[in-house]
């Protein structure tokens, strides 16, 4: 509801609609301000209870490999999704007409990211302090930090028991804020499509509606053919999957970030059967590792302007934007802006792509970002899934029952008063 009163704010009053972009944005920053803290109880709690960590340290070694495989495929397709429907083409696009000015901010960003290449990115992965990944909302350093919390609380034994009840602790407590902002979701929703209607319009999508449109196929071909595939490799239906997650699935479409269902997404999959420290590993590396749908979208993207400005391309270019594509994906999440300055390191790579050709994606960037957010998403859940099938770290029948549709008597998503241990060992 609040998605369709959006659209028709944006149609009928579009200055009004553009005002209510703190909407959208601060609903964001609620969630974005928990998921730090979210991720470390969950992770310290999930390694230091899972007692052997040779086992938390396989699933590691399994949920990269296969971060790695899906993400080659989803580079791959969107390369031959671009050459076969040709979405640029007969554009005839004069790049001494495009708009830089309006890239200055993103290519600027996309300097800092391509210029340290793949040791500065690991680099990066360290944080400064203990708490200074926490300061700066970076899940990565926090989970860095978690890990190796984790692992050392297990290995403390009885007298680390006191200070792993207190994680368990605040990790309930920020659940229950975590409840509280869910709540607002609507809200959230409606701010963020009346801004986008009242500025661009329904009729900006006009010229590049074709590549639009191409997207969200190429992305409903990926979830459901090749992550479909895989999800029945491992026993189960994407269908019923996205079935579960309907209600997370539904915010991350109005709100265009997956950031904004992490938690509560992490509470059903445990509540899937899956184990909290499976949970708590590939969920929120996934976040950076594991981006399906952004990878898609960066070579569609790279050919679609190398089409639309007719600048042939060779195969040593094609494989060059697979190769480069596959190194500043995994740098996307956290930078502001993402889409727009990742594409601009990419093809910072690729010199025979004018980068000035960033500008005709620019203004429907928001509307891709859409089915960017659903395919990163359910990459990540089916990565869950899958990951925890591969090493045994999930209940397939209680998985079966409840993706049946069976109600299986457990505390809600939304239910404050339901502590992490019911949901991660009930």
């Amino acid at each position: 509801m609040a998605l369709v009163l959006g659209v028709i704010a944006g149609f009928f009053a579009p200055e009004f609609a553009a005002k209510m972009k703190p909407l959208g944005d601060g609903f964001i920053k609620l969630i974005k301000m928990l998921i730090p803290v979210i991720v470390f109880c969950v992770v310290v709690h999930g390694i230091a209870s899972a007692g052997d960590l040779k086992k938390v340290g396989k699933v590691g070694i399994r949920a990269i490999i296969y971060f790695e495989v899906i993400t080659t495929i989803a580079l791959a397709l969107g390369i031959a999704i671009a050459y076969l429907f040709g979405p640029g083409h007969g554009m005839n696009i004069d790049v001494t007409q495009l708009d830089a000015s309006a890239l200055s901010s993103y290519v600027d960003r996309a300097n800092e990211v391509s210029s340290g290449g793949t040791v500065e990115f690991l680099m990066k992965l360290i944080p400064t302090t203990m708490v200074s990944g926490f300061a700066q909302g970076d899940v990565l350093q926090v989970l860095l930090v978690a890990v190796l919390f984790g692992c050392a609380l297990s290995l403390v034994g009885e007298r680390g028991k006191p200070l792993l009840h207190m994680i368990e602790l605040t990790g309930d407590v920020t659940f229950k804020i975590m409840g509280f902002i869910v709540r607002l979701a609507p809200i959230g929703v409606f701010g963020a499509i009346a801004f986008t209607v009242g500025k661009y319009g329904i009729s900006s999508l006009a010229q590049l509606g074709y590549l639009v449109g191409l997207f969200y196929v190429t992305i409903a071909i990926f979830v459901f053919v090749v992550l479909g595939f895989v999800m029945r490799m491992a026993g189960f239906s994407i269908i019923k999957l996205i079935r579960y997650l309907r209600t997370e699935v539904s915010i991350v479409a109005g709100t265009a970030s997956s950031d904004s269902v992490l938690p509560q997404t992490m509470r059903k999959l445990e509540k899937l059967g899956i184990k909290d420290s499976t949970v708590g590993l590939v969920v929120p590396t996934g976040y950076s590792f594991n981006l399906d749908a952004f990878s898609i979208y960066l070579t569609l993207a790279a050919v679609f302007i190398a089409q639309a400005t007719n600048t042939p391309l060779s195969t040593t270019d094609l494989l060059a934007i697979l190769g480069v594509a596959l190194i500043t994906s995994k740098g996307a999440h956290g930078v502001p802006g993402s889409a727009i300055v990742i594409l601009a390191a990419t093809l910072a790579a690729i010199p025979a792509i004018p980068a000035i050709g960033l500008v005709l994606v620019l203004s429907v960037d928001w509307f891709m970002g859409i089915a960017r957010a659903l395919g990163n998403y359910l990459g990540n859940c089916v990565a869950t899934v899958v990951v925890a099938s591969w090493v045994g770290d999930i209940d397939r029948d209680r998985a079966r029952r409840i993706l049946d549709g069976e109600d299986i008597s457990e505390p809600d998503l939304l239910d404050e008063d339901a502590p992490m241990t019911q949901l991660q060992h009930g």
